[in-house]
């Protein structure tokens, strides 16, 4: 069973997990954030269209997105090498979680965001907001409980990818999980990071329950 060397183990392998997730939620969320902006200004009934920045950046999201995340972590390992100056451990693994991800967000961020109710956009355009305004002063606002809905969605996801790295160099709970539960066969650790993986989806979806629900002014 567990010893105080495992546990250890279990505890590093929590702490690299849960950074690896929210630095790469962070990140992803905020590249994320850019694309989506842009693909909302410049569809064909946004505040700017421009349908050639549109058809583009849609191509290159929904090209993004097909990727699978073990493929995409190998094809970026010169980027990641060059960023980050290795291509093991856990900053490395942040890197593909931010490229695999920010797209992912994106396509998030947009649908809430669309779902801003048209009038109070029109009420802003009809008192001379500009572009800027609308986007920071009334979509971002209007839209919050669905983005910070959105963000645990995304948390939990990258969380999944997190322990998929374990396979190709990453750290957290999917390294511990490979090399001694599967090469190993240390049943008892495999299901100890289960279990774990499964505790911290379920607080990063608490919390943004908990969050969605206070940031929505009609619960108030």
């Amino acid at each position: 069973m567990f010893n105080e060397a495992l546990i250890a183990l279990l505890w590093e392998g929590t702490v690299d997990t849960l950074y690896m997730t929210l630095a790469s939620t962070f990140f992803a969320y905020v590249f994320g954030m850019m694309m989506a902006l842009v693909l909302v200004v410049t569809r064909a009934n946004g505040l700017a269209p421009h349908p050639v920045i549109y058809r583009i950046l849609d191509v290159f999201v929904n090209l993004t997105r097909s990727f699978p995340f073990l493929i995409l972590m190998i094809a970026v390992i010169p980027f990641t090498r060059w960023l980050v100056g290795t291509t093991i451990g856990n900053n490395a693994t942040v890197v593909p979680l931010v490229i695999a991800a920010a797209p992912f967000v994106a396509r998030l961020i947009e649908q809430s965001l669309l779902e801003v109710d048209r009038g109070v956009i029109e009420a802003a355009l009809s008192m001379g907001a500009s572009t800027w305004q609308i986007l920071y002063k009334v979509y971002i606002p209007e839209a919050m409980p669905s983005l910070i809905n959105g963000s645990a969605i995304a948390a939990t996801t990258i969380l999944g990818y997190s322990a998929m790295s374990g396979a190709v160099g990453g750290g957290g709970l999917g390294k511990l999980a490979i090399m001694y539960g599967y090469n190993r066969y240390q049943n008892e650790m495999m299901f100890a990071t289960v279990i774990l993986l499964i505790v911290i989806v379920q607080v990063l979806q608490s919390f943004g329950d908990w969050a969605t629900h206070r940031s929505d002014k009609r619960s108030m």
